[in-house]
C-alpha cells in the first residue's frame, strides 16, 4: 500500500509535518518556534506510523531548526508551540542570541561558497591598474583600516566534564558547535552517542567529550 511507503528524505517528512501538525510546523511563511522537547512529543505521536524512522526523524527536526526562516523565528519573548499550536514558554534573551549567532555563522558560510564558486568559474573582479606614473594608486592615511587590539577577557573556570551519573536525559549542558558553546538538555542516551536538543529547537548527536556540564545559572 502506498500508506507504507516509507519517507525517503527530511523534505518528504517536513511536508508530512506541516500537513499532520499545521498549527506547529510549516513549508513557507514564517515558521513557529518549536517547544523545547518536541522530538519525544513527535516520536509518541508518530510511534505506530512506519513511514518515518526516529533516525529520519531526527535529521528532519535538524535540518528544519537549522533553517534561515526557523532562526529568524527564535526571538526574545516570542513564545515557543507544542506540536497543537498551544503556546509553552517564552524565548530567553541568550536562546535569541545563540539562534542569531546561528544565523550569521551559516549566512557567512553560504557567502563563502558563493565566492569560491565564483572563483572557480573564473568569475574574479579586474587587479588595480597602476596610475600613468607606473606607481599603485595608495589609499589616503585616514581610509587605512587598521586591526583594534582587542581587549583582555577574564579567565573563566573551565566548565566540569559529565560523570555518569550526568548521562541522563533532562540534564542541562552545554555543547561545542561551531565558535562557542551552546546550552543544551539531553534527551537521549544512546550506544552512537549522546542526543542533545539545543535552545532554538534543534536536535543534535554528539559524542560525551563534546558535552560539558551547563553552569549553575541555567540550573
Amino acid at each position: 500500500m502506498e500508506a507504507t511507503e516509507k519517507f525517503s528524505n527530511s523534505k518528504e517528512v517536513i511536508a508530512y509535518l506541516a500537513e499532520r501538525f499545521p498549527h506547529c510546523f510549516s513549508t513557507e511563511g514564517e515558521a513557529r518556534p518549536l517547544k523545547i522537547g518536541i522530538f519525544q512529543e513527535l516520536a509518541e505521536r508518530l510511534d505506530d506510523d512506519e513511514r518515518v524512522s526516529k533516525t529520519l526523524l531526527r535529521s528532519t527536526l535538524r535540518h528544519y531548526t537549522n533553517s534561515w526562516r526557523y532562526l529568524h523565528s527564535i526571538r526574545e519573548g516570542a513564545h515557543r508551540v507544542d506540536l497543537d499550536g498551544n503556546q509553552d514558554a517564552q524565548i530567553e534573551k541568550e536562546h535569541a542570541d545563540h539562534a542569531r549567532q546561528q544565523l550569521e555563522e551559516s549566512k557567512a558560510k553560504a557567502a563563502e561558497k558563493r565566492k569560491a564558486k565564483q572563483r572557480e568559474a573564473g568569475d574574479k573582479r579586474p587587479a588595480k591598474r597602476a596610475d600613468s606614473a607606473g606607481t599603485p594608486r595608495q589609499r589616503p592615511a585616514d581610509a587605512k583600516k587598521g586591526t583594534k587590539p582587542k581587549t583582555s577577557r577574564p579567565i573563566k573556570t573551565p566548565p566540569a566534564k559529565l560523570t555518569d551519573g550526568d548521562l541522563q536525559a533532562g540534564t542541562k549542558v552545554t555543547v561545542k558547535l561551531g565558535k562557542a558553546p551552546m546550552p543544551a538538555v539531553i534527551t537521549e542516551v544512546a550506544k552512537d552517542g549522546i542526543h542533545v536538543q539545543l535552545d532554538t529547537g534543534m536536535v543534535v548527536k554528539v559524542n560525551a567529550d563534546a558535552l560539558r556540564l551547563a553552569s549553575s545559572k541555567r540550573s
